[in-house]
Parts: C-alpha cells; structure tokens; sequence
C-alpha cells in the first residue's frame, strides 16, 4: 500500500520489462555513484585521515545509519522504487534513530553500548517475516541513467565544496589557529559523550543550553568508530550529511514537479548556488544554506528536508500512516539541531491550514496534526535546548542592514552596538535619503535572493494555487526571509532563519520551471546566457569580461544610491534580455509562441526563460567559484597570526584529552583569543576544551547565556563582557598567579578539579605551582599539572 502511494506521489516512469532492459544499465547507473564514494575517498585521504579511519568511518555509515535507517524508512514509508533515493531516505531516518539512541545512552550511562545499537534493528527485520521484503527495494520505478549521472556530477560538486572547506584546516596539531565556533562545538562533540546531564564544558557546572544535536551526531560517530572527535568534525561528518539532504531535496523536486531533471538541478542550485548580484560592490547576506564554521546549520538541512517532505503529504489531505511517528520526532531533532530551522516551517503549514479555510472553510485533518506536532516540539525544544543567545534575540525590523556595507558604512555609524529601538536609529537620523538607502538595500537584497523566490510565481497561476503545497513551500519561504529581517542579533544568527529555507526555495523555483512546461531550448538557451553572463560580471570568462560595479569612492549615502542604482539597472537588463531570448527562442522553436492563450503564454515562457537564466547564473558563479578554489593552490599563511595557536600547545592540549579520565575537570589560565587574558578581551578560546576533551572550572565566557545577554553594556560586545561570577574567576586564576595549598584544595574538593593547564603566553605562571603540584607535562609554554594527588 505504501508503495503504491508513493508511485502516485512521485510520478516516476514505469519499469521496462526485463526482456526490454538494458544488460549494461545496471553498470552505467552504479558507476557514477562509484566515482562519488571513490572521490571522497580520496579527498579525506588527501586531508590527512588514516586509512583505518576511513575504513570505520564508512563502515559506521553503511552498517550503522544508512542500513537500518533504510529498513525502517521503507516499513513506514515503502520503498521510492530506486536504491539511490531509498539509501538516502534510509540515511536521514538512520540520523533520527541514531540520536534516539545516543539519548538512551547518555540518560543510563551507557556509552558502550551505542555502537551496537543497529544489531535489534537488523535482526527483527531478520527475524519477522513480514519486514524481510524491506531488505530489496520494493516495486522498482528506475531512474533515467542522465539522472544518476548528473546527481553524481552534483554530487561532486558539494564534495569539492566541502574539500575547499577543510584544505586550509590542519588537523592538530599544527602551528595555527581555528575558527572560535569550530572550537566551541569540538568542546560540545567531547562533552555529549559523557553522560547527562550536560554541562557547559567551558564553564563547569552551568547546565548546557544550546541546540547541540548536530554535535551528538559527531559524538556519536566518535564513540562508535574511536575515532578521534577532531577527526569527525574537521573532516568525516560533512560530507556525507550534505550529500544525503542534497538528494532528500532532488527527491522531493522530483515527488513535487512529476519531472526527473529537476532533481539534479535542486541539487547544485540548492546547495552550493550562490546569490546573482551580477558583479555589484554590494553583497547579499545569506548565500548558500551550508556553513563549515556552523555544524549545526548544515546538519540540520537533513531532518528538515525529511519532514518538509511528510508536510507535503500532510498539507495535501493525505494520511501517514506509520509514518507520523517521524513528524514529532523529526520536529524535536530540527528544534534541537538549529532552533531557527523549525519556525518557518511551522510558518508555511499555518499559512496553508488558514487559506485552506479561507478559501473552503476547512482545512485537512492531518495538516492540522501536523501543526499541532510540530509546534509542541518546537516548544519543547526551546524548553530543552534554547541557549547560547537563542533567548536574545530582538525585534528590530531591517537589522540586518547593520551588517551591509551600504548601511554599515554611512548611516550605521552611530547607532552603536546594540541598539535598543524598532529599527535601526541610522535611519529616521538620514531622513529621506536614509530611507530611500535602507528600501534600497532591501529591495537589492531581495533582487539578489530572486533564484530562490521566483517560484512564487506559481500563486498567480490559478491551477497551482489550488495545490497546497505550493502555499507550503512558498509560506516557508517567506517566513524565513520575514524572521531575518525583522529579527536582530549581535552576531547576525538572525540570517539562519533564511539559510535553512534555501533548499526549499530553490525546490519551489526548479517546480515552477517544469511547471512551465517549455520546450528545452526554451530553459537551455537562457540559462547558459545567464551562466555566461554572471561569470563575465565576476571577471572569469576567457576573452572578455564585463566591468564590475566599483565601491563609491567616498562612503557617502548619495555614492551607495548611485552603486544600487547601478546594480539594479544591469539586474533589469538581464531579465528582459532572459525574457526576450526566451520568447525568441520559443518562436523559432514552434515558428509562433506556443498556442494556446497567446499572451498569458507567451508571459509564461517569459518567465520561464529568466527563471532559467537566474538558475544558470547563480550556479555557474558558485561552481566557477569551488572549482577556482579546487585547481589553486592553498596559500600558507605568513607573518603574523593573532589567533594562532603554537603545535606545543596544542600537543598539551591532546596529551591532556588522552591522560585525563573522562569525568576529570581541568583548571587552567587560558580565556582568551588572542592567548594572552588582557581586561575586556575576547573570551572565546575554547581550544583547552576542545583539543583537551575535559570540562574546566573556567575556560572562555563568550557565548554563555548571562554573557551573550550582556551584549552592549558599557558599549561591549559580548564576547568582551566580564565574566558574571569574579569570585570563581579569581579562585581558579589566582592558583596560577599565587597558588596556595588551600586555594587548590577548594578547587579539588569544590569543583573536582584534578589538573591544572598553565600557559605562559595566558598570563604569569608561578614557580610555586610546581612545588605544590606534580608536573606532568612541559610542553613549550604550557606545563600539566596533576593536583589529584597521586
């Protein structure tokens, strides 16, 4: 039955009978996802992963995500009638059963036993004769074999996007430095592998309030392969994780539009499409959903795909059956994974329920479940995870203007760090010219964002208007670009609420293409102009290149209007020469515009044609842009780096996370970035948590939540607040300054501190710590000190 609803759901061709098929499909449709694995393969190799890891690591993800997750998807969802579409499906559940059980390790204490959590999962559909039919794919509806090579293609562009990410990452240790945010989360990957309840490594003792759902899946696959967590999070996770949303979206372009080729297209404009500002000296914020610094944003793409697709179904009138068990469960992962990714969502499936009503005064009883499902997790997440400045955000409409230079370089000046008004005070001060630059940077951020929002065009035909998933998708949508702009945060988290809405966006774009139904020159012509295009406005054409748009050359509010202005004139001319060609083109294709409805139709290969275009453009200056980066170079970094860290340093820092037992909680001087503590420093080291794998009496303060909430007192960011509790500070720094034998017992008996990690480059060190500690370590400028009395 399962089965037989998905076909009608996905539209996929018919099987050719078995005397018609081609004995050579079955190679040419795996090899390209053999060229894939081999690609990966090789590319962790080249980034300095053991061999012996690779082969755990990739074992880890066929036998304990992809395989039991693809039993249990197909048992309650049936098969999608292809392997490549049912692994991955199989994946993301696999994601979803696997922090079930991380949890059930973590509340008992059971850490051990977690990597053998698949072994039940396997042996009943072992063992129970009505689930041994999910072991084979169900009733086969086989992909084209262009598709399986284009996804292959797709698929290795996001491969190379991810080597670009780590190939100037080092794993430890190394002469260098590390993004903060890698770090803080490497502290929470060594943290969620303890037992619950969970403190903040960084401050032992606080309880752990952030959305850290992605770092137990790092933790997870630590524990279950041994390998090292700097290992998983620099290298071995990403990949895989972004490569299993990229073909949950391909899926659900292809459920949604009935059309294979869509598919390969959500896959690479989705991902690693890039905005279209055609050369302008204006960016746009929010260019693609993945980020390397952010583990959480891009991890949780994979259960927001995976429920998007159930909402789907929901919105649509039709019944789950097993299935709802994953509409709860994926809301909390989502809520725990990024709690900016469920709100719009939520958003879309509420705009759909009240139009429905509106327009037939009911609404379909499983999109009302589904809602109801879907806000009780979200409020249950924020009850569970919400922290690390997720409870300070503001309104303030149009804050993101704070963080674009047209805005941030005029009239943004004065309106200080946290400005506590209902826009920005820049604003009113610039009377008409200031609002006419802050519409104007709106209207260009939205120009820029338009592969991702032309699909709305779906809601002036009157025959998609009528299907709820495309009220869906486009509520979704635009309730991430809305949260982002009426939302601030200091440190711009507020863009995450549009980030994790692209893959939609793009899926409602490349729909509302086929939707179109144009002839393929129609799509090609158009969007290998726009692709020509956007590399000359970046300047990588052979041959010629169009000039790009300079900054003004005094940071004036008339000099941005003049560069807006400018960029929004080359943008006009893009579409209507988009449009034209289209419309041409179609012409001498049929030798007329395409009949029936003359002009409405003739509108619509308008449309289609920029649509093209948009999609051409964005791609091809993300992919020129990976494969530039590929074929370069890395430039080693010279002269002085303020953040590096020393390769000693870092050895202590491991040599401690390899001595140390888990439960040991660790005192040390280091806070801040750069190493030496100065007053109002940047609190946000984190490196003697995360390469050291211990909890610490005080590391660095600058995402805890009494400090991130502190954000502006004293014209401060939070990152330079003091720490809240000065009497624990000044214990724990005064062991190292002028240590005496009280002092350290109070942080043995008190605080179960049972090392201490010195550094010169922190701040002094006493020589009378040796005499009341033991040495076990020197390393450069740090020396490990045992106080634990043994």
């Amino acid at each position: 039955m399962a089965d037989t609803l998905l076909a009608e759901r996905t539209g996929s061709p018919a099987p050719a009978p078995a005397s018609r098929r081609n004995p050579l499909l079955p190679s040419l449709t795996t090899l390209p996802w053999a060229l894939v694995v081999a690609a990966l393969l090789l590319v962790w190799s080249r980034g300095g992963v053991p061999v012996a890891d690779l082969a755990r690591f990739s074992a880890y993800w066929i036998f304990a995500l992809v395989l039991p997750g693809t039993l249990v998807h197909r048992a309650v969802r049936g098969s999608r009638g292809n392997l490549p579409e049912d692994l991955a499906h199989g994946a993301a559940t696999g994601l979803l059963l696997e922090i079930v059980f991380w949890a059930s390790a973590a509340a008992t204490g059971q850490q051990s036993l977690l990597r053998w959590w698949p072994l039940p999962v396997l042996a009943a559909f072992a063992a129970v004769p009505g689930l041994r039919r999910h072991w084979r794919v169900g009733e086969r509806r086989p992909l084209p074999v262009a598709w399986h090579w284009a996804m292959g293609a797709a698929l290795l562009v996001v491969l190379a996007w991810g080597y670009v990410q780590w190939r100037m990452v080092p794993l430890p240790p190394v002469s260098g430095g590390y993004y903060q945010d890698v770090l803080y989360h490497l502290g929470l990957v060594q943290e969620l592998t303890r037992a619950m309840p969970f403190e903040l490594p960084h401050v032992a003792g606080e309880e752990l309030r952030y959305h850290y759902l992605s770092d137990a899946h790092i933790a997870s696959g630590s524990m279950i392969t041994g390998i090292a967590p700097t290992v998983v999070l620099l290298r071995l996770w990403l990949v895989p994780v972004v490569g299993t949303a990229v073909v949950l979206a391909a899926g659900l372009a292809r459920d949604l539009s009935g059309v294979v080729w869509t598919g390969p297209v959500v896959a690479v404009a989705g991902f690693v499409g890039s905005t279209l500002t055609l050369g302008s000296a204006v960016g746009v914020s929010g260019e693609m959903p993945l980020s390397y610094g952010s583990p959480s944003q891009t991890y949780v793409l994979v259960p927001l795909l995976l429920l998007a697709g159930l909402c789907v179904d929901v919105a649509r009138g039709r019944s789950l059956g097993p299935a709802w068990a994953l509409v709860p469960a994926l809301g909390l992962v989502c809520a725990g994974a990024k709690s900016s990714a469920l709100p719009p969502l939520i958003a879309g499936l509420g705009l759909t329920a009240a139009v429905f009503w509106w327009w037939e005064r009911r609404v379909p009883r499983p999109a009302l479940v589904a809602l109801a499902c879907l806000v009780a997790a979200m409020a249950l997440g924020f009850r569970l995870f919400a922290g690390g400045g997720a409870s300070t955000l503001r309104v303030q409409a149009l804050a993101l203007l704070h963080f674009i230079a047209p805005y941030a370089e005029t009239l943004g000046g004065g309106d200080g760090i946290w400005p506590d008004a209902p826009l920005p005070p820049g604003i009113n001060d610039g009377g008409v010219l200031g609002w006419l630059l802050a519409l104007a940077v709106v209207a260009w951020w939205v120009l820029g964002q338009a592969p991702r929002w032309v699909g709305m065009s779906m809601l002036v035909d009157s025959g998609h208007r009528a299907d709820p998933a495309v009220w869906l998708l486009a509520g979704t949508v635009l309730a991430g670009a809305a949260t982002t702009w009426v939302f601030q945060h200091p440190s711009i988290s507020q863009i995450y609420f549009w980030m994790g809405v692209i893959p939609v966006g793009a899926v409602l774009t490349v729909w509302a293409l086929a939707a179109a139904r144009a002839p393929w020159p129609v799509l090609v012509v158009p969007a290998v102009a726009g692709a020509v295009t956007a590399l000359a406005t970046a300047g990588t054409v052979v041959g010629f290149a169009l000039p790009r748009i300079a900054r003004p050359p005094t940071r004036t509010i008339e000099g941005w209007l003049l560069v807006l202005g400018a960029s929004a004139l080359r943008y006009v001319l893009f579409v209507v020469v988009a449009a034209t060609l289209a419309v041409g083109v179609a012409a001498l294709w049929r030798r007329r515009v395409p009949a029936p409805g003359g002009r409405r139709r003739a509108a619509t290969i308008a449309v289609a044609g920029v649509t093209a275009a948009m999609l051409g453009a964005s791609t091809a200056v993300a992919v020129g842009g990976v494969v530039r980066s590929v074929l370069a170079e890395p430039v080693p970094a010279t002269g002085p780096q303020p953040y590096a860290l020393t390769v000693d340093e870092m050895r202590a820092a491991l040599w401690l996370d390899e001595h140390a037992a888990d439960d040991d909680v660790v005192a040390t001087n280091v806070h801040c970035r750069p190493v030496r503590t100065t007053p109002h420093c940047d609190a946000r080291a984190f490196w003697v948590t995360g390469l050291g794998g211990h909890r610490t009496v005080v590391e660095s303060w600058g995402y805890t939540d009494a400090v991130v909430a502190a954000h502006g007192v004293d014209n401060l960011g939070y990152a330079r607040q003091d720490f809240p509790d000065q009497e624990l500070l000044a214990l724990n720094d005064g062991v190292f300054t002028a240590p005496t034998a009280a002092d350290l017992d109070r942080l043995r008996t008190r605080h179960g501190v049972r090392w201490l990690f010195a550094d010169t480059r922190a701040g002094a060190v006493s020589p009378e710590l040796a005499r009341l500690a033991q040495v076990r370590l020197v390393a450069g400028s740090v020396t490990v000190y045992d106080v634990g009395g043994s």
